[in-house]
């Protein structure tokens, strides 16, 4: 294909992708409702313990009410339609790679994909701990008026870092098959790992809720060893394979 029969493929997929895009923010912002319920429970559960003027969602601006669910709108539509603009960033790319690239990267997108939404789920489970941990700072007299769009990126970039790092081992993974570095050199770094892991479940979990920060902390620390396992057995697989090429008399 000719550079302008790349660009009229590129402006086709990306064309469907804002399509698909468009239709899941549709969908989403019919259900911003009970996104929205979930999102301020935290600020409901501290109303209620400490009466309705101590917490409250407050909405600086008169358009901001519709932009926070647009903000949500955007954000599950993102999700909803991943499976369509995935498939067309796939469909773009595939007939300029190689049969081990393509299997490479079906590989890397199947773990990595369930592993982010576990993060999610996880990241789900750890925030409202987060926000009434916050609030406790709070001092004696004082009131939280949490401003909408704030409150908002706040829960939805802990979800997306929570995410994010369950995806980290497999770009250990990643870099293990791009011959970056070998399985033995990401188990060394196994101390480095368990203190950054530790330290990040304490940051994103509540101090007084060690079951939490011990659960997500024990988590990385084994999607990490199986990172560094299975980078160890690609190792492994290209030594045998290397050892099959070599002629009789390099042994000798």
């Amino acid at each position: 294909m000719s550079l302008g029969q790349h660009l009229v493929e590129l402006r086709k997929r990306l064309m469907i992708a804002a399509i698909a895009l468009v239709v899941g923010m549709v969908v989403a912002f019919i259900i911003t409702d009970p996104i929205i319920h979930w999102v301020t429970g935290p600020i409901r559960q501290i109303s209620e313990d400490r009466g309705d003027n101590f917490a409250a969602l407050n909405f600086s601006a008169v358009t901001s009410p519709f932009d926070m669910r647009m903000r949500i709108a955007f954000s599950i539509g993102i999700f909803l339609s991943a499976p369509v603009w995935l498939w067309q960033i796939w469909a773009f790319i595939m007939p300029g790679l190689t049969r081990k690239e393509i299997r490479y990267t079906i590989a890397f997108v199947a773990a990595a994909v369930p592993l982010f939404f576990a993060g999610c789920y996880i990241g789900v489970l750890v925030v409202p701990h987060v926000i009434e941990l916050m609030w406790g700072f709070t001092p004696e007299g004082g009131v939280n008026f949490y401003d909408a769009q704030q409150y908002y990126d706040f829960v939805f970039k802990l979800m997306i870092v929570i995410g994010i790092s369950f995806v980290l081992p497999v770009f250990l993974v990643a870099l293990n098959v791009a011959g970056v570095m070998s399985g033995k050199a990401i188990l060394k770094g196994w101390r480095v790992a368990i203190l950054i892991a530790t330290v990040f479940a304490a940051l994103a979990t509540p101090a007084a809720d060690v079951v939490s920060m011990l659960m997500l902390a024990g988590i990385l620390t084994v999607l990490f060893f199986a990172a560094a396992g299975l980078s160890m057995l690609f190792d492994r697989r290209k030594a045998k394979r290397n050892m099959a090429f070599l002629p009789p008399e390099a042994g000798v």
